[in-house]
């Protein structure tokens, strides 16, 4: 009975509305209060000395980059490349908010950042067009769930910090997810616009003379998010490197814009501090209840449970699947992230499943559980910000929620559009 007080506490002070890090940190130390025989000091040792992590670095870098991109004069210059390239589509503002998803995606690296700023630049423009404020808030939460596959994502810097996975390869994998999830989510808006009489931007499709100018302009941009990828493809440097590169072309793109001050400094400081914050709390009190885990053997005695479910790859991913989702609609997606990677990458190892490509249904899965209630994160930052209610967005929503999980099931069990791009081999 006390191996599993820890993780009663965790239950009970998430379900009574504690911060997810903070909760985590108390199962963790309830542990060691019980345990007797463990020295106080381990704990705090366990919380630090995970932040001494080189691949973790990764993080606050791509945080900043993300920061200075939005700062720097970006978020404009693709809005006005994206809306070139489907303005003229049925839905035309709703097309632009898709595209604008995946082309942020590479730069900002989180779907609530992305939401975000989506929900404070698009939605009104939306509202104005007549477009209902309840697809349009769906629209910006779903398609920010684009934003964790394309590199580089922090879901699959965290994933595979966690899970001791290659990042570089993870980040690989998830350019042609992103790409297949742009494309059934651009068809979806489509479908719907076209039902409800939302018109294109432009009567015409715009001619490729201003499509190239509308490139131009954001020219310097994309060739971070291609820099990134390109760099560690052909082995210049690796993924915390590539972090470090992004940040320094990030502010070189800003400069060119002359978009980028000195007074901006004090805002990119306090953002990226802010947003680094929360992740390493949460990874930091991860690693203190990890060490209760691998204390009790819960991994290893989990993964045995599982296997004796099944030891058929196909019946074990759809069953961590729903699990995934289950648990997603209460825990916070990092937060789950964190603490269920170090459980289930053993499992599918044992059955053959590439931990790669498991990476990206695992981060994907638990994204998508952002837009679902009680607790979906990106369902609550972009109401919150477009003053949508929740039964207006959910109602919305549907029809992208079901995408969603075709694309997931498409993911997990066609494992080539994942790992095609990683076993490239390059002549």
């Amino acid at each position: 009975m006390m191996e599993i007080i820890p993780i009663i506490v965790l239950l009970i002070t998430i379900a009574i509305g504690v911060p997810v890090a903070i909760a985590i940190a108390a199962a963790g130390l309830s542990f060691f209060l019980l345990n007797g025989t463990i020295p106080m000091e381990i704990f705090i040792q366990r919380m630090v000395a995970v932040t001494h992590s080189f691949p973790l670095l990764a993080v606050p870098l791509f945080i900043l980059t993300g920061v200075l991109m939005n700062n720097g004069g970006i978020t404009k210059r693709m809005m006005i490349f994206a809306e070139s390239m489907s303005g003229h589509m049925i839905g035309g503002l709703a097309q632009v908010n898709v595209l604008l998803s995946t082309l942020m995606g590479g730069m900002s690296g989180s779907a609530n950042a992305d939401a975000a700023m989506q929900a404070k630049i698009l939605v009104p423009e939306m509202t104005k067009r007549n477009y209902d404020l309840g697809f349009s808030s769906a629209v910006t939460a779903a398609s920010s769930i684009i934003s964790v596959i394309i590199p580089p994502g922090i879901g699959l810097i965290l994933y595979g910090f966690m899970g001791d996975v290659s990042i570089g390869q993870l980040f690989l994998a998830g350019i042609v997810p992103g790409i297949l999830l742009c494309t059934t989510m651009m068809i979806t808006v489509a479908i719907v616009s076209k039902k409800n009489g939302y018109n294109p931007v432009f009567e015409k499709r715009t001619s490729w003379a201003v499509r190239f100018k509308a490139l131009r302009g954001a020219g310097w941009a994309l060739l971070i998010p291609l820099g990134v990828v390109g760099g560690i493809r052909f082995g210049f440097f690796t993924p915390t490197e590539a972090g470090a590169m992004a940040t320094v072309l990030a502010v070189l793109v800003g400069i060119i814009y002359r978009e980028l001050k000195l007074k901006d400094i004090k805002t990119i400081t306090r953002e990226t501090v802010e947003a680094t914050a929360i992740v390493l709390f949460i990874i930091c009190a991860a690693s203190s209840f990890s060490y209760y885990m691998t204390w009790e053997q819960l991994p290893v005695k989990i993964a045995e449970f599982m296997l004796s479910l099944t030891d058929n790859s196909i019946l074990l991913l759809l069953l961590i699947n729903i699990l995934l989702i289950i648990i997603g609609m209460f825990v916070e997606g990092t937060a789950a992230l964190i603490l269920l990677t170090p459980i289930l990458v053993p499992v599918i190892i044992k059955v053959g499943i590439d931990p790669v490509h498991f990476g990206i249904v695992m981060v994907l899965n638990l994204t998508i559980a952002g837009v679902t209630p009680p607790l979906g994160t990106l369902m609550f930052t972009t109401c919150s910000i477009t003053g949508c209610s929740i039964s207006k967005f959910l109602k919305a929503a549907v029809p992208f929620y079901i995408m969603l999980i075709v694309m997931l099931l498409a993911l997990t069990f066609v494992p080539e559009f994942s790992l095609w791009l990683p076993n490239l081999k390059i002549k």
